[in-house]
């Protein structure tokens, strides 16, 4: 289950991925090009027993001797030292401060008395000159010194042709990948932020006892319609049920609470899939009826008013209640705002609550307070 909600997370975030990846690519390939291209040149250099050993000694006893890693290390760390590197810059003629920016290492092959010298630098010519030096520099050093083996080239250093970095092929195919693992960690990331924040405006949004809008959100539901369309058509109605205007005080909280959901049904029921329900006050509830001119706004508060009207039993406590409803509603026009419009469809409300013929109401510019009498 956790596999498939990740992976709906990636599929959702896929933009992320790819921005980021893209990103990734351009950085790396611009970074490439401005880069100064540097060259790595090698020389391989083998240590032997010298003649000072063998003689007098078998020869197979001399090469257990050499078997020990310490010799060969210590001419590695020879070769690495400052002082060969100073003798090399002096022997090429050049100062210590012109070598900056190349570096050097010597290490010991594995199962072997070889050492390897790796030169790296912006100068093909200079790296392998350098290379080349510095050995010939230890193994004067090391003869000097009159040790038991000898140290000699094995392969001298030849200069390189092609820089070894940077190379934009594989650093953009590097980067690439890892833009697309950096955009999908963002992507959940994201994804994992947005969910707690979608929740958290929705509980700000909806009522939750009848988990319909609540009335700040509705009214600027109402705003927004005008807004988008301020020469359209919409109603809206205001519907109060007078029943519990008692009850609510009496009422146990539970009881309340499935008489409100049962009118939240009954609405969701008798109204389209694009119209607009919200909590207006403690007994009463508001509808939005996009593009709905008067007499289909009229005949849909009816039929709401008629569903209703019906009494609701309340299993649990042994009670039917009749939940009273009277309707309020206005039309749309005149470019009125949402305040007004509102205004419009309580007062309709107030003319239903003192009128015993006509419960339902609803105002209209040129009919106001038009009333259909129920048959």
């Amino acid at each position: 289950m956790e596999i498939r909600l990740y992976l709906q997370m990636l599929k959702r975030g896929w933009w992320i991925i790819l921005l980021v990846a893209l990103i990734a690519m351009s950085a790396s390939l611009a970074l490439s090009y401005l880069a100064v291209p540097k060259y790595r040149a090698t020389a391989r250099f083998i240590i032997t027993p010298g003649t000072s050993i063998t003689e007098g000694r078998d020869v197979i006893n001399s090469l257990d001797t050499l078997d020990r890693r310490s010799v060969v290390a210590t001419y590695a760390e020879v070769m690495n030292s400052e002082r060969i590197l100073i003798n090399s810059a002096n022997f090429l003629n050049v100062a210590s401060t012109q070598l900056e920016d190349y570096t050097f290492q010597a290490v010991v092959l594995p199962d072997a008395n070889v050492l390897e010298l790796t030169v790296t630098g912006p100068s093909p010519k200079v790296a392998a000159e350098l290379a080349n030096t510095i050995g010939y520099q230890t193994i004067l050093f090391t003869s000097g010194l009159n040790m038991s083996y000898d140290i000699n080239f094995l392969d001298t250093a030849a200069e390189p042709v092609i820089p070894f970095s940077p190379q934009p092929a594989r650093d953009a195919g590097i980067a690439l990948v890892l833009g697309a693992i950096l955009g999908a960690a963002l992507a959940i990331v994201s994804e994992q932020i947005r969910i707690p924040l979608e929740a958290y405006r929705q509980r700000l949004r909806i009522d939750s006892t009848t988990g319909v809008y609540n009335k700040r959100f509705f009214r600027q539901v109402l705003e927004d319609e005008l807004t988008k369309d301020p020469d359209g058509v919409l109603s809206i109605g205001v519907i109060e049920l007078s029943g519990l205007q008692d009850l609510k005080e009496t009422l146990p909280p539970s009881g309340l609470q499935y008489l409100l959901k049962k009118v939240t049904g009954i609405l969701r029921k008798e109204l389209r899939g694009n119209d607009i329900i919200g909590r207006w006050n403690e007994v009463s509830f508001a509808v939005l009826l996009p593009t709905t001119p008067g007499a289909a706004a009229k005949r849909t508060l009816d039929r709401i008013y008629q569903a209703l009207s019906e009494s609701v039993t309340l299993s649990a406590f042994d009670a039917t209640i009749d939940l009273e409803p009277i309707i309020g509603g206005a039309l749309y026009s005149s470019n009125i705002s949402a305040q007004e419009l509102i205004e419009k469809a309580e007062n309709s409300l107030e003319q239903a609550r003192s009128s015993v013929d006509s419960p339902v109401r609803l105002w209209e510019m040129n009919n106001p307070f038009w009333v259909q009498k129920e048959a």
